[in-house]
């Protein structure tokens, strides 16, 4: 071999290695700039655009199922059938009999209710009346004035308890005929109620008499 040859076949080995290491310098940068896989998807990460795990995927599937599952039985539910039982025990009606049915009530007594008895007294005419209003809700049971010609009874024997007959009660709206009866606690009271209303009676004598 010639001096010339050899110093081609070197020239050209050079050649061949230079071409060589540019080819693996190029790979080498490419690698870099585009990292490896582990690297994007950290990097993915940092913006929010990782992808989701297998498992992830799998749980917000099972998810999507249920919701779907329980959407079907809400619309497909059928309607609960009217549900119907019978008595264990028949009981048959029973007339109860009052020994009353051949007779008619002459009188009867209803309570209006209880609260305090007032006279009160017309500043111009002088009249008095009785006025008595039932507890809490203070509705008027009794509104009548206390005319001369009333008498006061005993009631079934009490000594607590009066019963009167009025020409003109006016307590539900319109004048109307009654019977009253009042009780009070005890005697006492039941004597000063009747002092008072024949002190009433005498001054509304003299009060009508002036028309």
């Amino acid at each position: 071999m010639s001096s010339a040859e050899s110093t081609v076949d070197k020239k050209a080995t050079e050649e061949v290695k230079q071409t060589t290491e540019e080819v693996k310098d190029t790979a080498t940068e490419g690698s870099k700039t585009f990292g490896s896989a582990a690297e994007q998807k950290n990097a993915f990460a940092m913006f929010g655009g990782a992808p989701k795990s297998k498992p992830a995927e799998e749980e917000s599937k099972k998810d999507d199922d249920k919701k779907e599952e329980k959407k079907d039985d809400d619309e497909e539910a059928p309607e609960s059938p009217d549900v119907h039982f019978e008595p264990l025990v028949k009981l048959e009606k029973v007339d109860v009999k009052t020994n009353e049915e051949q007779e008619e009530t002459a009188k009867e007594w209803k309570e209006r209710g209880t609260g305090d008895v007032r006279f009160l007294k017309h500043t111009d005419t002088g009249k008095i009346r009785l006025v008595m209003r039932r507890d809490k809700t203070l509705k008027i049971c009794a509104n009548h004035y206390i005319m001369p010609e009333y008498k006061l009874n005993t009631n079934v024997g009490s000594d607590r308890s009066w019963v009167y007959n009025v020409a003109s009660d006016v307590s539900e709206g319109e004048p109307e005929a009654q019977t009253l009866a009042i009780r009070f606690a005890n005697s006492e009271n039941a004597d000063n109620f009747k002092s008072e209303f024949t002190k009433a009676q005498e001054v509304n004598k003299a009060a009508f008499e002036k028309k």
